[in-house]
């Protein structure tokens, strides 16, 4: 065993005196390696960055959560066919409400930009929602100060609301704002409680909101509007259960026959994960298939310079053998010098893509960093293109007659 590590390190030695005897042919071989392995770890880095973002973004949605709308998340195919639906109303709500046995929640919202006010201060164009008590389980909001909505306060109808952080603090800044009465709209508000900080879903606030009573939203605000259903199932694995039971109640309560397809849409978080990595596959498909162009490049020029060693070096191959050394041996010899010079350019390539990958994240203000399974589809890459491409060479050496290498002028 221990001999065959030193024969290895011997190899290794001789394929790095190989390499320094012809630094630019060298160098010039390694360029292909290079720019391939390079945009592949670019491409992998940049991936691996924008995943972790979309992915801690899309779970602010909620996994167990589904949506009834008129309008599907993705539209696929012609536009008008959703455009001409019917809205989403609050009988369908009831029905669901009544007749859901796996729905562990359900809250109805329908919204209005209004101007919200307090004493001095305006906060204009703010998302107001009428919705229930059950909001808070729906879309996973819960009160940072004061309370929620009450069962009481949708029954009752009551002037109530519940703000966002933002909206919260800048119409109060450093004052409480429990027990104080906004204006949103035309209409006076005692706000009741504050809803933890959520943060930004790609770029868009999810703290900028006022939540008031269903009953009182319908009421004070004028116009006809569409709903939107949310319900929520405890135990994951029952959602596709909830999906179907949900399809069911919506379509008898809809009157639509058998042969004809859905006229809502069943929303979750699944076909947004969906889309984003249908679209981020292709662009790595197309990325790879570039990075793969450029190591065939880069194989074919180390077979190429393989040859040219391989013809350079044939007395000494002839001494060698002459010598004792095997086929194996010569095989060996070469297939390693070819991998050297992929390595190379493939850590080369790494290092060069990490950074690559860092400015393209950076500038995109997102996260960066580079994982252990990156640098090694880097560093695999390369080691393979070096086994393929100094196969032949190797092959070709390890079968040459010893005395005509010998005669070889």
């Amino acid at each position: 065993m221990f001999d065959r590590f030193s024969l290895l390190g011997e190899y290794f030695v001789m394929a790095w005196m190989a390499l320094k005897s012809h630094k630019m042919r060298s160098a010039l071989t390694t360029l292909g390696i290079l720019i391939g392995v390079t945009t592949i770890i670019t491409i992998f880095t940049t991936i691996q960055g924008m995943n972790e973002y979309v992915i801690g973004e899309l779970s602010n949605i909620g996994s167990s959560t589904v949506y009834v709308e008129k309008w599907p998340w993705v539209i696929r195919g012609d536009f008008w066919r959703y455009r001409n639906r019917k809205e989403v109303t609050y009988k369908e709500y009831e029905a669901l409400a009544k007749y859901s046995k796996t729905a562990d929640y359900i809250s109805p919202a329908v919204w209005a930009l209004r101007t919200v006010k307090y004493k001095n201060e305006v906060y204009e164009r703010v998302p107001v929602l009428g919705t229930n008590e059950q909001y808070k389980d729906t879309d996973n909001v819960a009160p940072a100060d004061g309370r929620f909505l009450t069962e009481m306060d949708v029954y009752r109808n009551h002037k109530v609301c519940v703000l966002g952080d933002e909206v919260a603090k800048n119409l109060f800044k450093d004052e409480s704002p429990i027990g104080k009465r906004v204006k949103v709209g035309s209409d006076k508000y005692r706000v009741i409680g504050v809803n933890e900080k959520q943060g930004q879903v790609f770029g868009q606030s999810m703290d900028n909101y006022v939540l008031v009573p269903y009953g009182t939203f319908r009421r004070v605000m004028s116009g006809h509007r569409g709903m939107r259903i949310s319900m929520t199932v405890s135990d994951v694995s029952k959602l596709e259960d909830m999906k179907d039971e949900i399809r069911g109640i919506m379509r008898k309560e809809r009157k639509i026959r058998p042969e004809e397809e859905d006229d809502f849409a069943i929303n979750q978080q699944d076909q947004l994960t969906q889309l984003y990595r249908d679209l981020t596959g292709t662009l790595f498909a197309i990325i790879f298939v570039i990075g793969g162009i450029s190591l065939l490049v880069g194989g074919i020029g180390i077979t190429n310079i393989m040859l040219v060693s391989v013809t350079e070096r044939t007395k000494e191959i002839g001494i060698r053998k002459a010598i004792g050394a095997r086929r194996r041996n010569i095989l060996s010899q070469f297939i390693i010098e070819s991998i050297a010079i992929a390595s190379i350019g493939g850590i080369i390539g790494i290092i060069l893509g990490y950074f690559g990958g860092s400015i393209v994240l950076s500038q995109m203000e997102l996260n960066t960093g580079v994982s252990l399974s990156v640098i090694m589809v880097g560093f695999g890459f390369s080691s393979f293109v070096g086994v393929a491409a100094g196969f032949y060479p190797a092959w070709k050496a390890a079968k040459m007659n010893p005395i005509d290498s010998l005669h070889f002028e």
